[in-house]
């Protein structure tokens, strides 16, 4: 399954991406960063609830079984990100169900920001590693999901080839979390279409981040 999910994160740079403002926000000659964000019809606690069943809403094209349903999260440091590898019986016996470990939970703030540490997908046999953060911030009707993943590290890819392909599969995740919730509104207006400013973007997400560590009581 291996060779599946790498070229499946290969292929992934020519596929539509759903969220809107999707992209590869800054990459350097090691490393990488993608920044997607969707708005949910649904409040901060059923998105946190959701986050932790990964097997409702990840993309199955992008597992090692096949098959979300295998997929679990542990919302509490040290927890994983990690899969259970069902094995093939045979006729003449069983076989032992393997394991992947996707990322290991480094920080979760209920509600509010789960981060994770990990190389995901083709990622994963490369020295190089990843940070995701998915930062929650209700607003009305709903709640903002901002999904970040920055990588960096010593990689057998070409940058400008791997970054556009992890996040286009970053961004099918998020779309399905989106999606398993129901998006919120009918879409962008012409001004949040409109290209925005890296450096703005990348402020905006550190304010949410900051924010939301800091409101916790």
């Amino acid at each position: 399954m291996s060779n599946r999910l790498i070229l499946a994160a290969a292929l992934a740079v020519a596929m539509p991406l759903s969220p809107a403002a999707a992209e590869v926000v800054s990459a350097t000659d090691d490393g990488f960063v993608t920044r997607d964000t969707a708005e949910v019809a649904a409040g901060p606690l059923a998105v946190w609830l959701a986050l932790t069943k990964p097997g409702d809403w990840w993309n199955s094209e992008h597992t090692w079984s096949g098959d979300a349903a295998n997929m679990t999260l542990t919302p509490q440091a040290g927890g994983c990100l990690c899969e259970r590898l069902p094995g093939d019986d045979g006729e003449d016996g069983f076989a032992m169900d393997g394991s992947a470990h996707h990322a290991t939970v480094v920080q979760a703030f209920p509600l509010r920001v789960l981060r994770l540490r990990g190389g995901l997908g083709p990622l994963q046999g490369e020295p190089a590693t990843g940070i995701l953060t998915i930062t929650l911030k209700e607003i009305a009707g709903g709640t903002r999901v901002l999904w970040e993943y920055n990588v960096g590290g010593p990689m057998r890819y070409e940058i400008d080839q791997i970054s556009g392909a992890v996040d286009g599969v970053m961004s099918q995740q998020l779309a399905g979390l989106r999606d398993h919730l129901g998006p919120l509104g009918s879409g962008a207006t012409a001004e949040e279409e409109s290209d925005p400013d890296p450096q703005i973007e990348a402020e905006a997400t550190l304010e949410d981040q900051i924010d939301a560590l800091g409101s916790v009581e």
